[in-house]
């Protein structure tokens, strides 16, 4: 299992609007073979990024998303908002799931090396 989080940095005065982007989203994700929940964590400290926060079954299954058509008409929707809306640059995070404490026998995620979305 693995886990992506993207970090975006949003100015405070496109907050809403950032919000209702992902509350009005295509949910193209949901139907993903291998995808098991998106989170999207709103920052309570100033200055720190909105966090959008998938989990998948494996790094492959997370992989034909990215590669997918519903992954393009899915974002081109987040093109919706102004460059200016964000003060720094996304950054992309995967992580390979060691354990979970809410599924004890789940196997460890093998060791995939680096990862780099182009």
């Amino acid at each position: 299992m693995i886990t992506v989080a993207n970090r975006l940095y949003v100015r405070p005065e496109y907050a809403d609007a950032f919000e209702k982007v992902f509350r009005e989203r295509a949910g193209l994700v949901d139907k993903m073979g291998g995808f098991i929940s998106n989170q999207v964590l709103r920052p309570v400290n100033e200055g720190d990024p909105y966090i959008v926060f998938t989990l998948w079954n494996s790094r492959p299954d997370f992989l034909n998303w990215v590669r997918s058509d519903a992954f393009v008409k899915g974002h081109a929707q987040s093109g919706t908002l102004p460059k200016d809306a964000y003060f720094k640059t996304n950054v992309l995070e995967l992580h390979e799931v060691l354990q979970d404490s809410s599924r004890p026998h789940l196997a460890p995620e093998p060791r995939g090396g680096p990862f780099n979305m182009h």
